[in-house]
This record gives structure tokens, C-alpha cells and sequence, in this order.
């Protein structure tokens, strides 16, 4: 935005630096000037970069105030001014306001005017508008704009004769059609918030005003309008509408609750100097007292000068902080101190700036108004030595194994839309300020996170993708929330039959070799089931990971659903392991044993099995045995005859090589002999049929 260090002065008759050095100092204090310009008016127009947080700062009058607490000056009321008229009111009752939606409108102030003569605006406004480039309309309208480029405070003029009734802020009516300033019409939702009178909607509540109420040349009275209204509200009917506007860039980040019955004065002081006309009637200021309590009037903030001195350390004059200047900074920036003690201050914080929440930050204030370049330049002090955090081994043993496999580690975004926490978490935490829909809220799980970067990859050509991400996840409420480092693999394209798996089960298969990879490092017994699979995993093509017996994650193939919503053509396997759950169980430690110097003894048994035999259950019989001598079981070769010719349909032929070896002993003949009959013995127990 542009500010005129004319209209700066105006507010800081005692200022005596130039644009140039003030410039230079309100930079090096956060409120950046990019660029600085002749202006048309005199003095310079500066290019500023206010950040987002900064609200309170994106005018004139708020940089004024920055000002005013770099040089220990006085700052002008708004109310008042050179040559400001006294504003006579007549008599009369006040204009009926009434907030229905209580949760998105805090306060409405209204004044009328009557008997105006609408022209074109003059004087100041007009230099400073000329100046600024900004595009003038008429005296009214010319008038608010004024007011929010001086104070921040959007504001609206009606014409008051095409008000019926009085004015009534609701929710609009699902399907209600308003017709704006711009000239195009929208179609409202419920969801959306108006000012309305008894009849109709008048315009959409802190982004534009209405075209059938706008104030013309014709226009004879005026009603001038301030409010503020719910940031979130305004961002989501702004985005909803594609209208971005001077009123609900301020509003969405957050108005100056305190500052709509200024602004209104202002207004209405400004317009009948333009237009003529007499106020009448008090001016009506309905106040919401739960958002108040949430804005304005939040408690007091506690502040010790020795946490400030501790904080900001030693400056690089050698004076330090001292009391006096805390005091001076944070009055000067608004804030109300009462003194609770020895150096302790209990700190009301003021309207405009709601992105002071504690301690420290008051701090931050302190340090920022002195200059971050008048610190000296000292390092931090340090006792002790280097310690590990507590699960730095087995967050490094997640990133190697991992690694090892083939994968490569990602990050993907911390927010998610309602519908992805519902379908990959069972729900998350919605977030109070949301950028967008489609980032609404804290993600419960990493899965629909890895699914979006295996739909990302995918779409640019990449066709093979192995990712992980190791990340914090979100379950609880917004009164609650609860952390908890989650794990997510992803694995598409680049599928190679083996000789266990058919070729489209090879991806299912790769990405359960790599879980068990990781969870075999980790002690504990790993296994798996199908039950109680969550809905984004295809049906028949997932399983649930337990280690000893637990539920630690779940994975399997995106269902149709999900695939089709990203639209992905190529089957995609997503691993969710809940991480927090290994980062507290031990790493396996491994055992070194001297190699038997004892020949070792391999046995094959070739067996044809059914289909519904899987390997799963022959290795587990084998394992169970624990016969000391049983040193490997494999599965050399598993076919299939299509053709039904050498393996009837239905069924598979196994090879099974089996190695046996003593540490102690050579083993015999006899020893052998009968360890193979029990294996022959429990395979056919299987329903395995031994080959000639």
C-alpha cells in the first residue's frame, strides 16, 4: 500500500526528521517502506510492505503511530484536527439496528444524515486521493475510502431512503440474489453474512455494498455505516465469490473492534463537510459483548521488566532496557499498563492489536520499537554438553531403513480439507482461521498428504514414486489437541513380478516387504490382519500392521473412489503407521554368533498346494517348530500352468529348500531323515500333495 508523508505529518505536528531517515527507521522497526516517491501533494509517498499480522499498520494513522513511538511523540486524535468543524446532532431517535447472527457481527454503529447535496469530493481528500492515485466517485464514497486509508476501518454510506425498516445483519437466505457495487449479481448462501434491512439484503457484510441502495447523485439522506465483523466469515464469502476488496482485506485479517463508532465519526463529520446536510439523532452502536470479550476487552496480559532484560540482553550502548523504556514503548503503541509490583506490570492490550497474545510478545514489541540494531551482538551462554533427545535413535533408524529400501523422504502439507480428515483419520481438528476449504483443518493422518504427492508426481510423468513422510498428526478438538508423529509410505508405478507374487499384487507386496523391513528393527513380533480396514483402502487389498499383537498402522491400495478423485489411472499402495508408537518401543539390538564350523545339510521338498494355501501359513508351521538345527526355509520356486497341464487350475507347485545345521555336532543321517518326514508330514497336514 501507499502512504503520503503529508497525511503522516498531520497526525505528528512535532515531527522533525525527514522522509528519507523516517523511512529508513520504520523499516528497520518491521514497518517496511519498499520505495520511496515524489508525491503530488509535497513531501514523498512511501511503498510499503505491511505483513499480513500487521492489520493495525495498513494506514496512515497506524504507521503514524509507529512513528510517534520511534520518536517519543505525541499522537494526534482522530477525532480531532486542524480546522475540524464542531458536529452539531439534532434531535432525534436513533436508526433501529438489530445483529441477528451474534457469532459473526460483534458491533454496528449507524448515523443518519439528512438533507445532503451529493458532488464530487474536495479539498483534502481530493489532493490526497490525486496524490495516491485513487480513483475518485463522489463526495460520500470518497469519504469512506478516506476513512480507511486514515484509520483502517472499512465503512459504508446507503441511501437512506432505500432502507425499509431499519437494518437487521443476518445470515442470508440460501439462494437470496444481490446485486452489487461492481454491477454483478451473486447468488448468497447460507453461510454468507448481509446487511439487510426488514426486506431484502443491502450488501454482503464487509466486502462490497449493494447496487440497489448505493448513494447517487439523487441522494438526499445518508446513512453511514461501521461494524466489525468475524474474520473468517468475510475470508470465506470473499473466496467463495472471487471478490477481493479493500474492505475485506482488512476485515479478514482482523478490524480494530474499538474503532467503528471513530470511524463513524469521522465519516459523518467528513460527509457533512463535503455535502452538507445535519446529523440526526444519536449515533446507535450495538455491541455483541461475547466478541468483545474475545477482542477488545481481552484479559490482561502479566510482563516483567526482568524477562524483558532478560530476553533482550545487553544493547549496544551498555545501557540496557531499561524500565522507564518499556513503559514508554508499549503505552505508546497503545497498550495500558498497571504497575502489580517490583518491576511487574499487568498489560491491557489494545484493540487494534490482536496479534499480541503473551509475554513474549510485548517483548518482541519492546525490542522491535528500540531497533533490533541497537543490541549488541553477543552469543548465547552455554552450560553442559550436547545431549540426544530421547528418540533421536529410533527416529534415525525409521529415515535409514527406510532409505535403504528405496524410498525417498518427502514432506507434504500440515492441512487437509474436511472430507480427506473424515475418510483417512475419522475426523481432525478444524482450524479457527482456515486459508481455504481445502485446507480447513489439521491433518489426522499423513496418508491423504502422500496421496496427494503420489498424485503430484503421477500427473508430471513421473510413473514410479517410493516416498515416506515423517510427521506430526493431529486428533482431539480445537480446546484440545492432541500431537502425535505419524509415518506414511507411498509406492506406485515400477511394479516387478517375483517368483511369489503375481504382477499386479507386486506393489501390495513391495510396500508390505518394506513395513516389515522397518518393524523388524524394532522389537517386538510383527503380523498382520484384514480387519477393520479403513474406507480408502480397496476392498480385498489391504491388512492391518500389529506388532506384538497391536494395531500399529494399516495399508493397502487407494480404493476406486480415491484414485478417480485424484484422478489417478495406475494403482497407488499407501502405508499410515502410527510412528509414536515405535519411538517408544526399544530398537531389536543384533546378536553376533560364531559360524558353526559343522557342514550344513539342505533338504527339498517339492509339494503342489491348493490356492488357498498361502506361503504365510506354510513359513508359520516351519518357524513354529524351533528346532535349533533348523537353520533357513525358502521357497526356491513357486508355478502355475495356465493351461491346467502340469498343476491342475487352482493350484500351485512348490519347491521348498530346507538347510539344517548343528553348531556342536555333524549331523546324522538318521537325525535328518526324521526331521523331513515331519515336515512332509505337517505340509500335507496343510493340504499340500507331495511330487514324485
Amino acid at each position: 500500500m501507499d502512504i503520503l508523508t503529508k497525511w503522516l505529518r498531520s497526525y505528528l505536528p512535532g515531527l522533525d526528521v525527514d522522509d528519507r531517515q523516517m523511512a529508513e527507521d520504520l523499516t528497520l522497526r518491521g514497518i517496511a517502506v519498499e520505495g520511496e516517491f515524489e508525491a503530488a501533494c509535497g513531501g514523498a509517498r512511501f511503498e510499503m510492505d505491511i505483513t499480513t499480522n500487521r492489520v493495525d499498520a495498513m494506514n496512515h494513522y497506524g504507521v503514524a503511530r509507529e512513528a510517534a513511538a520511534i520518536y517519543d511523540l505525541a499522537l494526534e486524535p482522530l477525532t480531532q484536527g486542524a480546522g475540524a468543524p464542531v458536529m452539531e446532532t439534532k434531535a432525534g431517535d436513533g436508526f433501529p439496528v438489530r445483529i441477528e447472527a451474534e457469532d459473526l457481527c460483534g458491533r454496528f454503529t449507524a448515523r443518519v444524515i439528512r438533507g445532503t447535496t451529493v458532488g464530487p469530493g474536495t479539498g483534502v481528500i481530493a489532493e490526497y486521493f490525486g496524490a495516491l492515485g485513487q480513483k475518485p466517485i463522489s463526495a460520500p464514497v470518497d469519504v469512506t475510502n478516506f476513512g480507511w486509508m486514515a484509520m483502517g476501518q472499512p465503512t459504508h454510506v446507503f441511501d437512506l431512503d432505500q432502507i425499509e425498516g431499519g437494518i437487521v445483519v443476518r445470515r442470508a437466505r440460501a439462494g437470496e440474489r444481490l446485486r452489487l457495487l461492481d454491477g454483478s449479481e451473486k447468488t448468497l448462501v447460507a453461510e454468507d453474512l448481509v446487511v439487510a434491512d426488514e426486506v431484502k439484503a443491502l450488501g454482503m457484510a464487509g466486502v462490497m455494498g449493494g447496487w440497489e441502495s448505493r448513494v447517487t447523485e439523487a441522494t438526499k439522506n445518508i446513512l453511514v455505516e461501521a461494524a466489525w465483523f468475524d474474520p473468517a466469515a468475510i475470508r470465506a464469502s470473499s473466496r467463495r465469490h472471487g471478490l477481493h476488496t479493500d474492505a475485506s482485506h482488512r476485515f479478514e485479517r482482523g478490524a480494530d473492534f474499538n474503532a467503528a463508532p471513530v470511524a463513524n465519526h469521522l465519516v459523518t463529520r467528513l460527509v457533512v463537510e463535503q455535502c452538507g446536510g445535519e446529523v440526526v439523532g444519536p449515533l446507535v452502536d450495538v455491541v455483541v459483548a461475547a466478541l468483545a470479550a474475545k477482542t477488545a476487552d481481552r484479559a490482561a496480559i502479566p510482563l516483567s521488566v526482568s524477562e524483558v532484560q532478560r530476553h533482550l540482553g545487553t544493547t549496544a550502548d551498555g545501557k540496557g532496557i531499561s524500565e522507564a523504556l518499556v513503559v514508554r514503548y508499549l503505552e505508546a503503541l497503545g497498550c495500558g499498563l498497571t504497575r502489580t509490583g517490583e518491576g511487574a506490570y499487568a498489560v491491557k492490550l489494545p484493540s487494534w492489536r490482536l496479534d499480541l497474545e503473551r509475554e513474549i510478545d510485548l517483548i518482541e514489541e519492546v525490542a522491535r520499537v528500540y531497533g533490533y540494531n541497537r543490541f549488541a551482538d553477543t552469543l548465547p551462554s552455554f552450560a553442559g554438553a550436547v545431549r540426544e533427545l530421547p528418540h533421536a535413535r529410533q527416529e534415525a533408524v525409521i529415515r535409514e531403513t527406510l532409505r535403504g529400501v528405496g524410498f525417498t523422504e518427502a514432506v507434504s502439507s500440515t492441512f487437509v480439507s474436511e472430507q480427506e480428515a473424515a475418510t483417512f483419520g475419522g475426523g481432525g481438528v478444524a482450524l479457527g482461521n482456515p486459508l481455504s476449504a481445502e485446507a480447513g483443518m489439521l491433518r489426522p493422518s499423513l496418508a491423504p498428504g502422500m496421496a496427494t504427492m503420489l498424485a503430484h508426481n503421477l500427473h508430471r510423468d513421473v510413473s514410479t514414486v517410493r516416498l515416506f513422510e515423517l510427521g506430526t498428526v493431529f486428533t482431539g478438538s480445537t480446546a484440545k489437541v492432541d500431537e502425535r508423529v505419524g509415518l506414511s509410505l507411498g509406492v506406485t508405478g515400477g511394479a516387478v513380478k517375483t517368483a511369489l507374487h503375481r504382477e499386479e499384487d507386486a506393489l501390495f507386496y513391495e510396500a508390505k516387504g518394506a513395513v516389515e523391513a522397518l518393524l523388524e528393527r524394532f522389537e517386538g513380533e510383527v503380523s498382520f490382519d484384514a480387519a477393520e480396514l479403513p474406507e480408502w483402502v480397496a476392498a480385498g487389498r489391504g491388512a492391518r500392521v500389529l506388532l506384538d499383537g497391536a494395531a500399529v498402522g494399516v495399508f493397502g491400495e487407494l480404493s476406486g473412489a480415491e484414485l478417480q478423485a485424484r484422478k489417478l489411472r495406475q494403482s497407488c499402495v499407501i502405508a499410515a503407521i502410527d510412528a509414536q508408537r515405535l519411538l517408544r518401543t526399544a530398537l531389536r539390538q543384533p546378536v553376533s554368533r560364531e559360524l558353526s564350523r559343522f557342514q550344513a545339510v539342505e533338504r527339498d521338498f517339492s509339494f503342489v498346494f491348493p490356492d488357498a494355501v498361502a506361503w504365510g501359513a506354510i513359513e508359520g508351521v516351519l518357524r513354529g517348530w524351533k528346532l535349533e538345527e533348523l537353520r533357513r526355509v525358502t521357497p526356491v520356486e513357486i508355478f502355475r500352468d495356465a493351461k491346467g497341464k502340469a498343476v491342475a487350475a487352482g493350484f500351485y507347485s512348490l519347491l521348498l529348500r530346507v538347510v539344517f545345521q548343528s553348531r556342536e555336532r555333524t549331523l546324522t543321517e538318521e537325525e535328518i531323515a526324521g526331521w523331513s518326514e515331519w515336515i512332509v508330514g505337517q505340509l500335507s497336514a496343510l493340504g499340500g500333495v507331495q511330487r514324485a
